[in-house]
This record gives C-alpha cells, structure tokens and sequence, in this order.
C-alpha cells in the first residue's frame, strides 16, 4: 500500500480460495500493533485499490492429481492457504483423504469456523482441534500444544504415501516439521509455509 505521502508498506498473504473461483480471498489477523492489518481490517472500503505483487513461491500447493492422502497441520491464522487445498478437494470433486489438525489458543480464535465445520461432515475429511489456552467448556479433545505425541496420535501412518502440509508461525511449523521427521515422513512429502513479525 502507498500512503498519501509516498510511504509505501508491503505485506504477505496467504490465499484462501480455490483456483478458478474468479476472486482472491484473503485471511487477515489484525495486529493491534501491526501497520497494515488494522487498515485492511478496519479502514479498507469497497473500490480502495491496492498494489497486488505475486504470487510468490509455487511450493505450498496441491492440487488433486496429487494424490493424498493430505495431513494438513495449522497453527492459528495459519488455517488460509489449507482452507484453499480443502475448498480444492471439493470443487474438484476429489475423494482424496484429508486430515486437519488446527492449533489454536481458544474457541473464539478459530478462523473459518462454519466452513470447517461443514468440511467435518464430508466423507473422507476429519477435523481435529487442539487447543493451547482455553479449552470449551467440556471439552474432551486436545488441549495442549502439538507435541510429537499428538502427532504421532492424529497423523497418517508414515507408510500411507501422505504428504503433509504445515502453516503456521516459524516455531510452529519447525515444532511440527521436526515431529513429522521423527514419525519418519521424508521431507520431500512436507511442505511448509511459515510467518512471523515484520521488520
């Protein structure tokens, strides 16, 4: 974005739509201190312009010749780019098996909610929360950190083929990596994407 006077700020995005839906659909956290998730959340109105660069990368994708089965592992907001693979399977008609372990501090910082939600009732796909602060009220699930005990509880059996996808805050995705690499998935079937603090 481009300020009035010149200033110019540059931020990452993951894209949550499936290719071919004719839109982009981005997932912004806004930051109480950031210096652009604010204005996209709060201030941004429809027929603002922004400058789009990209995409970047190419490697954190699937696409249903791909096979599966997919074990997709998010930590917070890091739930965009595999609510693009799972929106994926269902346009395309996939029947791919998918395994979602979503990390997040509490109920209410679930992101997409109502989407996975319905994906849960889907053949074939299975949700998995665990939460690392405030657990519902109730609940019987994880409620901790992913450790390599959960992982070895929730991931595909290592000789199943799955190819496992992580996105998440860097500690988040290297924690996961390192226990996937310890369930002995080659690292050419774990793709990672990763974010953190700006500047």
């Amino acid at each position: 974005m481009t300020a009035e006077d010149g200033y110019q700020a540059v931020r990452s995005y993951s894209i949550a739509s499936p290719p071919g839906d004719g839109r982009i659909e981005l997932t912004v956290e806004e930051l109480a201190d950031g210096e652009v998730s604010p204005y996209l959340v709060e201030e941004m109105r429809v027929g603002d312009r922004l400058e789009l660069l990209g995409p970047v990368g190419g490697y954190f994708i699937w696409q249903p010749t791909m096979g599966g089965p997919l074990l997709l592992i998010a930590g917070g907001s890091g739930i965009a780019p595999l609510m693009s693979m799972l929106r994926t399977r269902v346009t395309s008609g996939s029947d791919t098996p998918v395994r979602l372990l979503y990390s997040v501090r509490a109920e209410q910082n679930i992101i997409y909610r109502d989407d996975l939600k319905a994906f849960a009732q889907l053949p074939g796909v299975e949700v998995i929360y665990t939460f690392t602060r405030t657990p519902p009220e109730g609940w019987s699930g994880y409620a901790r950190r992913i450790d390599l005990d959960l992982l070895h509880q929730v991931a595909w059996p290592e000789g199943d083929g799955a190819q496992a996808y992580v996105c998440g805050p860097t500690a988040f995705v290297e924690n996961a990596t390192a226990g996937l690499g310890m369930l002995d998935y080659p690292p050419e079937r774990i793709r990672t994407e990763r974010f953190g603090p700006t500047g």
